[in-house]
């Protein structure tokens, strides 16, 4: 039988969570780290004291002093120090950044994405994004990895783009590409899109302190991110989530996965332009213009925001149903739609949620907005450093 944890085994549990409380909650005096970690005072002083040496954290007197006696020193991640590269692939767009640790995007840049593009040539376009931010990059800096958030079926062992009908990717190898454009010693990790959102949202966004959220994130097509008892749900293979393939019409049209009647034929980017008549528009602006035709009284547009806001409704009712979450967020051009359609989408969820399983769910935008998917691709990448800070 296997004695229990070694003392320097429970050391470093104690040094990546303290790290992982600044991290997520940001500069923490000792005193309310040995109280949120419910570690003694000593313990706590000797611990930042060893991330303080790894360069990780800095500890300062704080600048205001309320009361008399002794200040406890105040615990800071050292976001301009530690970093780590960040990038999403969207259908039109590519995005890059450099984040710090604590969650602060230090630097980005955003590039246009002609549809078509396969791994081969969007690593390429990614690596030269991150080389133009580095020269701005301090002198002793520690970077702890790469992240790449995407939109399609991520195999979670290796990071394969299984399939991402909207981008045409087909088995993709998007992280061994790009993990060869960059330095050997940058590991590189993917995931969906939507489930790097839900996590950085789950961490320090709009559902901070929520263990049971989906976070919906649309383009072209639908995905969802699913935290669920506090952990992300992604499924065997990594594959879990993929809700816009959820059949709701078996009339309906047909889906670029193959299928027919698919969620995302009704709420997607098509669906909506097709409906408000302008079928040969594309892209976020598309749906956006849209959105502000109907404001302005077109009748036409102001039907298919209907329409497809009801749709929308109809899909987070069955989830709700499903699920039970206390939140569902609307990323990506679903919060355009929902905010465009909100009486739509609450009248369905409504008439088809169960009324226990709507009791406490609420709706909401993104607190991070359009930064949730390079926030949580960092915390992809942060995760093994957040794991044993000593050995990352």
């Amino acid at each position: 039988m296997r004695a229990g944890p070694s003392q320097e085994e429970i050391r470093r549990q104690n040094l990546g969570a303290l790290l992982r409380h600044v991290h997520v909650h940001g500069a923490m005096s000792r005193a309310e780290l040995t109280s949120a970690l419910g570690l003694n005072r000593s313990t706590i002083g000797a611990l930042t004291a060893d991330l303080a040496n790894a360069g990780l954290v800095s500890e300062a007197t704080p600048k205001q002093r309320g009361r008399a006696g002794r200040p406890s020193l105040v615990v800071r991640p050292e976001s301009a120090r530690v970093h780590a590269w960040a990038f999403s692939i969207e259908v039109d767009r590519l995005q890059a950044a450099r984040v710090g640790l604590g969650g602060v995007v230090l630097d980005r840049r955003e590039l246009s994405r002609p549809r078509g593009l396969v791994a081969a040539e969007t690593a390429p376009l990614l690596a030269g994004a991150l080389k133009e931010m580095q020269p701005a990059v301090p002198p002793g800096t520690i970077c702890v990895g790469a992240g790449i958030a995407v939109c399609g079926m991520v195999r979670r062992d290796d990071g394969l783009v299984r399939l991402s009908p909207h981008t045409g990717w087909v088995n993709e190898p998007i992280g061994a590409t790009l993990a060869a454009e960059l330095d050997a010693e940058t590991p590189v990790v993917v995931a969906n899109v939507a489930d790097v959102c839900a996590f950085a949202e789950h961490a320090r966004g709009a559902a901070a302190g929520r263990d049971n959220v989906i976070y919906l994130y649309g383009d072209v097509g639908v995905g969802a991110g699913i935290i669920a008892g506090g952990r992300r749900l992604t499924g065997h293979g990594g594959y879990g989530g993929e809700v816009g393939h959820m059949v709701v019409n078996r009339n309906g049209s047909r889906c670029e996965c193959g299928s027919r009647g698919c969620w995302e034929t009704e709420i997607g980017e098509y669906a909506l332009l097709h409906a408000a008549g302008r079928p040969a528009a594309s892209g976020r602006e598309a749906v956006l213009a849209v959105i502000d035709a109907a404001d302005r009284g077109d009748a036409r547009a102001q039907a298919a925001v209907r329409q497809v806001g009801d749709w929308l409704g109809f899909g987070v009712g069955n989830l709700v149903n499903i699920f039970n979450p206390e939140m569902v967020i609307f990323g990506g051009t679903m919060r355009d739609l929902y905010l465009a359609a909100a009486a739509q989408v609450r009248s369905r969820l409504n008439s088809v949620g169960l009324s226990a399983c709507l009791e406490h769910v609420r709706l909401r935008t993104p607190q991070l907005g359009r930064d949730a998917a390079l926030v949580g691709a960092a915390e992809l990448a942060f995760e093994r450093l957040l794991a044993d800070p000593l050995e990352a």
